[in-house]
């Protein structure tokens, strides 16, 4: 049987760090908690699980946080959880089944994170797989009868285990804090970040939030090293900056530019929610309804899901389309995440 070490990175959690470790704390051989600053009882919560807590001083880095953590574990494998994670009592059963099968070769385990949605976070996934188990020291394997080299790809195994994410508030503040300092140290900001910042600005952003982030994204329109994704991005959250400072010039600048391509989903309802703001409906249903049946979502799926239906409701009812109302506020009743 492998043995587990969990390694954890946690500050002010002590809301649910306790219901966490309840559902994990008997499935690891070795629990490992790196405390990044709390105020709160978190690591009095934490010393009634391990001796091995750790203080680290945050650096605005969860690499470099999880990697200190890493560092502390001596077990076969290393299990990351967040505090607000929980696995249920059939999932247990599932994963101490897991240490006992588990084949050697085996050096990252992929498990099924779940209900992202129904706790309101920034994610546009019901579920999807995680790499949550990995094997702490890895052996390199050469391959090949010839012409051989090192195999450089882990042996993943996507397990059946299911987390539940259950949040009790967003971090979207906290990270959106992040990206601003890295633009004020003139870090770049790499292309997954730029996709996850958009994300979480049309998830979880404020109006302060869109205001801050207009100079980051105005330098994605201008830097050519820059992807088609990210451009698109970067245009979905300026002409929401826009359209809330009432900046007419700079929001059809950026939607016009899309409309004249390819316009995503959140382009499209941005356009919604401009004529909505002028009480010009009819032109605002043409905007929704292309958000809902023409486009696609690149940053949040309620854009073009249930928020377009429901708009488009709204829209009909004052037009006094009772009929056209009702009819796309049962489709967003019935919307599902596909």
């Amino acid at each position: 049987m492998i043995t587990i070490s969990l390694c954890m990175i946690v500050k002010n959690e002590e809301k649910v760090l306790k219901r966490c470790l309840d559902s994990l704390s008997d499935i690891m051989d070795e629990i490992i908690i790196v405390d990044t600053g709390s105020t709160d009882k978190t690591k009095e919560i934490a010393h009634l699980y391990t001796d091995k807590v750790y203080d680290y001083e945050w650096s605005d880095d969860f690499s470099a946080a999880r990697n200190y953590s890493f560092s502390k574990a001596t077990m076969d494998y290393i299990y990351v959880a967040d505090a607000d994670e929980v696995i249920d009592d059939k999932n247990r059963e599932r994963f101490i089944q897991l240490k006992e099968i588990l084949l050697p070769e085996i050096e990252i385990v992929q498990m099924l994170y779940c209900n992202q949605l129904e706790y309101g976070t920034t994610y546009n996934f019901d579920e999807e797989y995680r790499p949550k188990l990995y094997k702490r020291l890895r052996t390199f394997i050469w391959e090949e009868p010839l012409h051989e080299a090192v195999r450089l790809e882990p042996i993943i195994y996507d397990s059946d285990i299911r987390i539940e994410h259950k949040p009790l508030d967003s971090h979207a503040g906290r990270d959106f804090s992040i990206f601003l300092k890295m633009e004020r140290k003139g870090l770049r900001i790499s292309k997954k970040l730029h996709t996850m910042y958009a994300k979480e600005l049309f998830i979880a952003g404020e109006y302060e939030d869109f205001v801050s982030a207009i100079p980051i994204f105005e330098k994605t329109m201008i830097d050519e090293s820059r992807s088609l994704d990210e451009v698109k991005e970067a245009a979905c959250v300026l002409a929401r900056a826009y359209r809330l400072l009432g900046r007419e010039k700079e929001f059809f600048k950026n939607t016009l530019k899309e409309v004249a391509s390819n316009p995503s989903s959140e382009i499209c309802y941005e356009l919604g929610e401009f004529y909505v703001s002028e009480e010009d409906y009819l032109e605002a249903v043409l905007w929704y309804y292309n958000a809902a049946y023409e486009s696609s979502s690149i940053l949040n799926i309620h854009c073009g899901g249930d928020w377009a239906l429901e708009r488009l409701a709204f829209c009909y009812e004052k037009l006094g389309n009772y009929e056209q109302a009702k009819a796309f506020q049962k489709r967003k009743e019935e919307w599902e995440v596909s």
